[in-house]
Formats: C-alpha cells, sequence, structure tokens
C-alpha cells in the first residue's frame, strides 16, 4: 500500500507560477513512476507529467516548457513548478504513484487538489 499526501494548490492569477508536492508513504517499490494527472470539470483525467526514480520525465505538450516535474527519492515526494499558468491549466491535480509505467495509469492516487487559474 502507498499513501499520497497533495499540497500546494490554490487560486493564481494567468502568468502566475504554484508548486505542488505530493509526499508518499508505505511501499516505496510501488513509487519507482511518479507523476501528476489532472482533470478539469467535464473532461477526462489526463497526464501531466511523470518521472522515473531515475529522474527520467515526460510531459504532456500542453505543458511543455512551463511546468518542472521533480522528484526527492530520500524524502519520496515528487514536486510539480507550473509557471506562467492558464487558465486552461484549471484543474484537479492528481498525484499518482506506480511501480512501472502503464497506460491508462494503474498503481495509487492522491486525493487531489484544486488548481484555479483566474483573473
Amino acid at each position: 500500500q502507498v499513501q499520497l499526501v497533495e499540497s500546494g494548490g490554490g487560486l493564481v492569477q494567468p502568468g502566475g507560477s504554484l508548486r505542488l508536492s505530493c509526499a508518499a508513504s508505505g511501499n516505496i517499490f510501488s513509487t519507482n513512476v511518479m507523476g501528476w494527472y489532472r482533470q478539469a470539470p467535464g473532461k477526462q483525467r489526463e497526464l501531466v507529467a511523470v518521472i522515473t526514480r531515475g529522474s527520467s520525465a515526460n510531459y504532456a505538450d500542453s505543458v511543455k516548457g512551463r511546468f518542472t516535474i521533480s522528484r526527492d527519492n530520500n524524502k519520496n515526494t515528487v514536486y510539480l513548478q507550473m509557471n506562467s499558468l492558464k487558465p486552461e491549466d484549471t484543474a484537479v491535480y492528481f498525484c499518482n504513484a506506480d511501480a512501472y509505467w502503464r497506460s491508462p495509469p494503474g498503481g495509487y492516487w492522491g486525493q487531489g487538489t484544486q488548481v484555479n487559474v483566474s483573473s
């Protein structure tokens, strides 16, 4: 079992920045791949970014150049630095952890944190 606790969401103006954090506890072997997904109202959950334990990362095209995913393996924590935020980034952001990469994603989910980008 893995428990994921997210933090860092909130309201920000367009062009602003936020940093999300997700701390994992439990079976660390199930956290080899950690990532962020988001779900906007009326839309399906979509991949934002994923990162392996070796820090190899992949991003959705919509966030490349604006978002950066990173992780601290000693703290079993993954971060998502979001810059140049746009209204279309508004969504509930979910942390995910799994033993390996797969699509659709499996593994464990956090409870989600709301990000609102609005003036």
